[in-house]
């Protein structure tokens, strides 16, 4: 029984060989109480274990959550950076373009609108967009109300092509904006207002 208490927990015997040795030196055999305790406290071993498995899943599940989180709303390389517990510096990018839109009538329009209407006409106009800018060297920023930010040449830097790709880009958004459908305004046309900027940046 010295060997439950080893500082070497390698060197402790587990609930099987204990019970094996008690049952040894036991004359009362297995109807004994003491049988039944170490029956007990087995089953109650198991059922630790397997709440432990059960949490430890559920906590690399939220984990890995978290994660995708983090990659949806951050540059990849900052979010590895946050990862490995990393500070986050700031890096100044010689030139990179920058795109902005809205749509045009957006706040009269949503004026008569209802709000679910509203949250469904912007989720299917960025789905659609979303989609379009997989196919360029381009990096969503953030979308605010009707205002889509993308920037191309950062984080990643892509010499003189970020220009070349947000016009290539910006082209593509008009074409598929012309054959937008608002699911609660079928008969109304979506127009959008783009602005392009090339310059220095501080990411």
């Amino acid at each position: 029984m010295e060997r439950c208490w080893a500082e070497d927990m390698t060197e402790r015997p587990d609930f099987s060989q204990i019970k094996m040795f008690i049952r040894k030196f036991n004359k009362e055999g297995s109807t004994s109480i003491l049988d039944n305790l170490l029956s007990r406290m087995e089953q109650y071993a198991n059922n630790l274990e397997k709440l432990v498995e059960e949490r430890t899943q559920a906590y690399l599940e939220e984990k890995r959550k978290a994660e995708n989180l983090l990659y949806q709303i951050l540059p990849h390389s900052v979010a590895e950076q946050l990862k490995r517990g990393e500070t986050v510096q700031a890096e100044a990018f010689d030139s990179v373009t920058i795109y902005f839109s809205d749509i045009v009538g957006f706040t009269s329009m949503s004026a008569e609108s209802t709000p679910m209407q509203v949250v469904t006409l912007l989720n299917d106009l960025y789905t659609c967009f979303d989609a379009i800018i997989d196919n360029y060297d381009v990096y969503k920023v953030e979308t605010i109300g009707d205002a889509y930010m993308v920037v191309s040449g950062l984080p990643v830097r892509n010499g003189k092509l970020h220009a070349r790709e947000v016009a290539r880009m910006s082209l593509a958004l008009l074409e598929a904006v012309k054959m937008f459908k608002i699911r609660h305004r079928q008969n109304d046309q979506l127009r959008l207002r783009i602005g392009i900027h090339t310059g220095k940046s501080h990411h």
